[in-house]
């Protein structure tokens, strides 16, 4: 049972590990061909490992996907080695320092938008038009609890995937007629390799702190791959638009 795939071309970025790894191994062990998208080669490979170990089909792309050359080269694998694209997850991302606003630095903020809002727009741009082409496709985003509120992160991530939510209800809409559907997870806390490196006593993390004592339990990667793979399936053919807490309630707080 497939949950209504077919041998899909799946591209899914940050996963050399945490949530990417987990939905690259859960797309794969339904049979669909996965493009394993990581800023990080030795995580890649072992992934690509994992899944051919397991009879499945999977190449390696790495390099940094806020940089359009590497969008280009990416896009070219998948549509040669995959057979087309048939699912896009944007799930690579960075966590900032926490930093209130007045504490941000102009590289922090570049750094944190160009990797989190960039990219993905960069990479969706580039595969549309083969999604167009084959009149259907699927996008899941990774945004995050603090795409949901104002209160789960410094001022940069906060920004960066409240810019997510917006770009996913943006392609529903746009695109929705050309038989392609975009939605998100929102995750809360999850046991990723994702770290903070936050100052010691700085003005962020001690005013967000008191907004962690609800959050909930930590999700395994696992559980926010399970999502993901129901969006992307034709049991989630009507969801489009969505922004699919996986938070065990934290958003309801």
């Amino acid at each position: 049972m497939n949950g209504g795939t077919d041998g899909r071309g799946v591209i899914v970025t940050g996963a050399g590990s945490g949530i990417g790894r987990a939905t690259a191994l859960a797309f794969a062990a339904q049979g669909d061909r996965v493009l394993v998208a990581d800023l990080n080669e030795a995580g890649a490979t072992a992934v690509i490992k994992e899944i051919e170990q397991a009879g499945g089909t999977a190449v390696a792309v790495t390099g940094d996907l806020s940089e359009q050359a590497v969008v280009e080269r990416l896009t070219e694998t998948a549509v040669e080695r995959l057979g087309g694209v048939d699912v896009l997850v944007n799930n690579a991302g960075i966590m900032d320092r926490m930093s209130a606003l007045a504490d941000v630095s102009d590289a922090e903020w570049e750094r944190v938008i160009r990797v989190n809002l960039t990219a993905p727009f960069l990479l969706t741009r580039a595969v549309l038009p083969h999604m167009l082409a084959a009149g259907k496709g699927v996008i899941v985003n990774t945004a995050s609890e603090a795409g949901l509120r104002g209160s789960a992160a410094g001022a940069a991530y906060t920004a960066s995937k409240h810019g997510i939510v917006g770009l996913t209800k943006n392609l529903a809409v746009m695109y929705r007629k050309q038989g392609i559907r975009a939605n998100a997870i929102a995750p809360g806390g999850t046991v990723t390799a994702i770290a903070m490196d936050a100052e010691p006593g700085a003005h962020g993390p001690t005013a967000i702190h008191p907004h962690f004592v609800n959050m909930g339990r930590l999700a395994q990667p696992e559980e926010q791959a399970a999502a993901i793979v129901f969006l992307a399936s034709e049991a989630a053919a009507n969801i489009n638009g969505t922004i699919l807490p996986v938070d065990d309630g934290w958003s309801a707080v």
